[in-house]
């Protein structure tokens, strides 16, 4: 897509968007409540028709210049929130509905296809609701990938399942796209865009602020504010200098240029370590001033010796500090830093 606007009632929803998603990748749309993901989603899919700017699905033009493909024509599979499959049908009716009347009677690619998503053949005669949310979710997608579609769009799929059907039906269908589709997953979840997506794309009051890879969006973030987003994330104030940046946690190695002068460094709190006991001329004091224990692992707030910030760090469950406990902690690995005004 180039150039992608929308407008309702004289309000801006996206402006000038420009994706591309590679063939048999999965890209990952990911964006917080409000930010256009839904309205994209609708004009990609032909719901609504763009105000301005193009569209193509396999090099065929389907909107702009006048152009305006109606959604059934696109080739565009659609896994509603839901899954939305139809009580009064067997999931075997549920699969092919979209399909000829001649491939329905034949139940085309029935097996293979409940097979593709990690159901057995034999549930292809029970009605859905004797079938659990993820599984539901499964027959959804077989009946998108039907029709063979030149593009899948998911749209929030996995919101409604419970955390452990929520991984299950994660990488049943991860498995099933592995296949060689093209596909689009909206979310608003961080840690699902950020282990599902080939790319992840990620779009702010209907702008796209910045495409990369996860390991690239995550590590180098391109504002503050997605650091903050994507992650938890620690900023405070620092000088560049050279190749490094000077900030209360240290000298810090910078993991790309900055101009010199007043920097935000970005530290995330997985980096942020604690030094052994042997460790004493290393690292900088802080106290333990409060403590959030998940299990596995832990949040830690740390206030600085001889400052007023307060940094966050993460740390296993079986290490946790107690509150009250003076520490010693170090920056591992390189930071981020990001422009600001010369005070």
């Amino acid at each position: 897509m180039s150039g992608l606007t929308k407008s309702f009632d004289g309000h801006a929803v996206l402006h000038g968007i420009d994706l591309s998603v590679a063939a048999g990748t999965l890209l990952a749309l990911l964006g917080p409540s409000g930010s256009g993901k839904t309205t994209l989603l609708r004009v990609l899919c032909g719901f609504e028709r763009a105000d301005g700017g193009t569209v193509e699905i396999d090099g065929r033009l389907v909107a702009g210049d006048g152009v305006h493909v109606p959604s059934e024509a696109r080739r565009i599979g659609y896994v509603p929130q839901e899954g939305a499959v139809f009580p009064h049908l067997s999931v075997a009716q549920n699969i092919v509905f979209g399909l000829p009347r001649a491939q329905r009677r034949a139940r085309h690619r029935v097996d293979e296809l409940l097979e593709l998503v990690g159901l057995p053949g034999s549930y292809g005669e029970r009605p859905p609701q004797a079938l659990s949310g993820g599984q539901q979710q499964r027959v959804a997608l077989a009946r998108a990938l039907a029709p063979a579609p030149s593009l899948v769009m998911l749209d929030e799929p996995f919101s409604s399942l419970d955390t452990a059907l929520r991984i299950e039906t994660r990488e049943a269908v991860t498995n099933a796209l592995a296949a060689g589709a093209t596909a689009v997953l909206v979310t608003h979840d961080q840690s699902e865009a950020l282990s599902l997506g080939h790319a992840v794309a990620v779009l702010s009051n209907g702008r796209l602020v910045q495409t990369d890879t996860p390991e690239a969006l995550y590590r180098r973030p391109a504002t503050p504010e997605l650091a903050t987003f994507i992650g938890d994330a620690v900023l405070l104030p620092g000088v560049v200098h050279g190749d490094r940046v000077e900030c209360e946690m240290g000298r810090l190695m910078l993991g790309r240029a900055a101009n010199a002068g007043l920097v935000d460094v970005m530290i995330r709190p997985l980096q942020i370590r604690f030094c052994s006991d042997t460790d004493t001329d290393q690292g900088h004091e802080a106290t333990v001033e409060s403590l959030t224990f998940y299990g596995h692992d832990a949040t830690v707030g740390l206030r600085l010796v001889n400052s007023a910030s307060v940094v966050s760090a993460r740390v296993a469950g079986h290490l946790s500090p107690r509150i009250g406990e003076r520490v010693r902690v170090r920056v591992e690995g390189e930071v981020i830093a990001y422009s600001r005004a010369q005070e």
